[in-house]
């Protein structure tokens, strides 16, 4: 009896955690640090979670690789993490706090810019290349796989050729500016869609609005 007690409350007690870690989520936002690249296309990732953050009312606080914030939402646990390896560098940033918060890789969001999509189209993947992103580049490097949640949001590509990087990292214009409010908020609405209904029911949802 003894043992049947040790293994069914031992059970129990690893299903908890397993439970806990499912209920754990991160959320990535791609960027560059440093003043002048704050209000670039680039940077969306970073603009999307601090929105996010101005919403659910925590702040960040510089930590290791990056800055993070944290809140909570019907039990569930999100760390949001604005990596500070820089663009190029962020698969790095994401694989510590994934590793040292035990999040599982179905509950990783990565949010990032996408000239292939008309400026404020927002699209979540679950899978799909880098797209020539430097970014996911690097995560999918990290990850070893290229099947991970992904919101991509548009930012046009109204450049000439061999002009791609000057547009990416140039400010956004005047008729951006006035857009982006409602975007922004669509964005984060989008995040908290895919932390309590999940990836499926948040693409059916979102994706083209």
């Amino acid at each position: 009896m003894c043992q049947f007690l040790k293994f069914l409350f031992g059970n129990t007690r690893t299903l908890l955690k397993e439970t806990d870690h499912m209920k754990k989520f991160l959320i990535v936002g791609l960027g560059n640090i440093g003043p002048e690249y704050a209000e670039t296309r680039h940077n969306i990732g970073f603009k999307i979670l601090d929105q996010l953050a101005i919403e659910k009312k925590f702040d960040f606080e510089t930590a290791k690789l990056g800055d993070v914030g944290t809140f909570k939402i019907k039990g569930r646990s999100i760390l949001c993490l604005k990596p500070s390896t820089y663009m190029n560098r962020s698969g790095k940033a994401l694989k510590y706090w994934m590793e040292k918060e035990k999040i599982p890789i179905e509950n990783l969001l990565v949010v990032a810019d996408d000239i292939n999509l008309d400026f404020g189209t927002i699209r979540l993947k679950t899978k799909g290349s880098d797209g020539g992103h430097n970014g996911l580049k690097d995560i999918q490097l990290f990850l070893n796989t290229t099947t991970y949640n992904r919101f991509r949001f548009g930012v046009g590509s109204e450049f000439s050729k061999g002009r791609q990087v000057d547009y990416v990292l140039g400010k956004w214009n005047e008729a951006e500016k006035k857009a982006l409010p409602e975007r922004l908020e669509i964005a984060t609405q989008l995040i908290s869609s895919f932390i309590l209904s999940g990836v499926k029911i948040t693409m059916n949802q979102f994706n083209g609005t």
